[in-house]
């Protein structure tokens, strides 16, 4: 068994993230270590007046074929992969002038940021690293010798633990290190597999891998009993993943699911739009003319379902301001996601210390394609993030009677809603705004019933004498099997129906919306989100 605290003598640093790298040599060559190194680290060092000896010295062969081929040598892999505890490579190193290598500092070529950047085929290639994911992998294949360090944040902890080690470093402190080593060497192969496949236009490629960095680990999951973690991955998308919370406490699984469920919603329009969430699903959306009037759209959100909002996520695709502030901290809500926010809203909401405040900066793009990812027992299921997008040249007018130039507009806005309501989906919508929603039914004319008691417990709450579902259209996210769900939605007052068609019953569904006297167009396009 090998000695659970190893001396470190000799250390390999070659980083492109040079941060903390003069402070870790200063420490290194305090302790008395020899410092290998190559290229920009070795002269960073240098410049700091810390002693380094190039990699090209110790291997006695020089760096070739612009940089591609310089730690590639036996001398080097050698080093850190050598069992300190087996005769055999003892000798082969002795046989061979092997020197061992104690602690290995690498940090990968920046691919990430060079694709995130733009960069050229040419370019993303070069900096895909080759020596530096092979020193990696051999480092901590060899974690019983061998401490192996990736990434600048842990440096502190590796200089804390040679204190406390006299130098050296512990077995359980350098088994988290390989372990992190893996994981990073996984995602930096997976970020590579994953471009090369978009650039292929080949999205689901026969083999696939994902890979994230923590944010945090969160309290727990969607219940006390389950553990969760909340991981960054992929291409950068405004949301809850690059947003800056202001204030608040700690977002949770559940927070973080449904904020992201709002922001994506608003994100579909073009208008000033607000969306108010609730368990992924909305309670109430509005869109204004006139971004200085968010106000507005907050109030007929609420509307919609005031009961439901209640510690609901608010979600706005255009700056947060006082006025509207000043609305939203009457009713306590989770959180709060916006663009921007100004600083009379910060300081408005600031009276409520408990909401989480996200400003994201930007609005993802709703027609951007993606990667949406369910797992299943021993397996994964991979597709497309539902991009679609349907404009008023997509519909496709069906009945005797065609639907006015208001009721398209808002056959519009009720599609888009839909697509974001759990299915099976019923949106009745008026004025821009929503008016009754049913989501999540086994049968789509119990959502369509349950959209149209929900207009009517809207209009009662506001005080008003008739159905918010009077004179207002109905979107479905997918075809109506029969008539009774259309039905339903003429029965409640819907003058108009969007719905993308393709059933084998669609001749009998277009005569009973003739037979009410109800406009309806199809769209070509199922929104089935389950």
């Amino acid at each position: 068994m090998p000695h659970t605290s190893r001396p470190i003598r000799r250390a390999l640093i070659s980083v492109s993230d040079k941060t903390g790298l003069e402070e870790l040599g200063r420490f290194l060559a305090g302790k008395g270590v020899e410092i290998l190194s190559t290229g920009g680290s070795a002269k960073a060092l240098a410049s700091a007046g810390i002693a380094v000896r190039e990699v090209a010295a110790h291997t006695g062969f020089p760096e070739i074929m612009d940089g591609r081929v310089k730690t590639l040598h036996p001398r080097i892999h050698g080093g850190l992969l050598a069992r300190r505890d087996s005769a055999e490579h003892v000798a082969a190193q002795v046989k061979h002038d092997i020197p061992d290598i104690d602690l290995l500092v690498v940090n990968l070529y920046p691919f990430a940021r060079t694709v995130a950047a733009g960069g050229s085929w040419e370019d993303c290639i070069e900096n895909i690293d080759i020596g530096g994911p092979a020193m990696l992998r051999g480092a901590a294949k060899n974690h019983d010798f061998v401490s192996v360090v990736t990434d600048p944040a842990d440096y502190a902890k590796l200089m804390a633990e040679m204190d406390e080690q006299g130098g050296g470093t512990s077995l359980v402190f350098r088994r988290a290190l390989a372990r992190k080593t893996y994981a990073h060497t996984a995602a930096y192969d997976s970020a590579i597999a994953m471009w090369m496949s978009a650039q292929a236009a080949d999205p689901l490629p026969e083999s696939i891998s994902f890979s994230g960095s923590r944010v945090q680990m969160l309290r727990y999951g969607e219940n006390p009993h389950q553990q969760a973690a909340f991981y960054r991955s992929g291409p950068a998308r405004p949301g809850v993943a690059t947003a800056l919370q202001l204030q608040g406490k700690e977002l949770s699984y559940n927070n973080l699911n449904d904020t992201d469920a709002a922001f994506e919603l608003v994100a579909e329009f073009d208008r000033p739009a607000i969306a108010i969430i609730k368990h992924a699903n909305p309670c109430g959306v509005a869109s204004v003319d006139d971004e200085n009037n968010m106000a507005e759209a907050y109030a007929r959100a609420l509307a919609c379902d005031p009961v439901s909002a209640f510690g609901g996520i608010i979600a706005l695709n255009r700056a947060l301001d006082a006025a509207t502030a000043v609305e939203i901290v009457k009713l306590f809500a989770e959180v709060v996601i916006a663009p921007k926010i100004s600083d009379a809203a910060k300081a408005v909401l600031a009276g409520k210390p408990n909401v989480r405040v996200l400003e994201t900066g930007s609005l993802p793009d709703p027609t951007a394609r993606g990667a949406v990812v369910k797992s299943l027992a021993g397996g994964l299921l991979v597709q497309d993030r539902d991009f679609g997008h349907v404009t008023e040249k997509d519909l496709k007018i069906v009945t005797k009677r065609a639907p006015s130039l208001q009721e398209i507009a808002d056959l519009l806005f009720a599609f888009r809603v839909a697509k974001h309501v759990k299915s099976n989906a019923i949106v009745y919508a008026k004025a821009g705004a929503t008016v009754g929603i049913g989501a999540g039914q086994m049968s789509r004319v119990d959502s369509s019933r349950i959209a149209a008691w929900k207009a009517d417990e809207a209009a009662k709450a506001a005080g008003a004498a008739t159905s918010f579902a009077k004179g207002s259209v109905v979107a479905s996210d997918a075809f109506f099997p029969f008539a009774d769900g259309l039905l339903a939605a003429a029965s409640a007052g819907a003058t108009a129906v969007i719905q993308p068609g393709g059933s084998m019953r669609d001749a009998d569904i277009v005569k009973a919306a003739d037979e009410a006297g109800l406009a309806m167009v199809l769209t070509g396009m199922r929104h089935f989100r389950h």
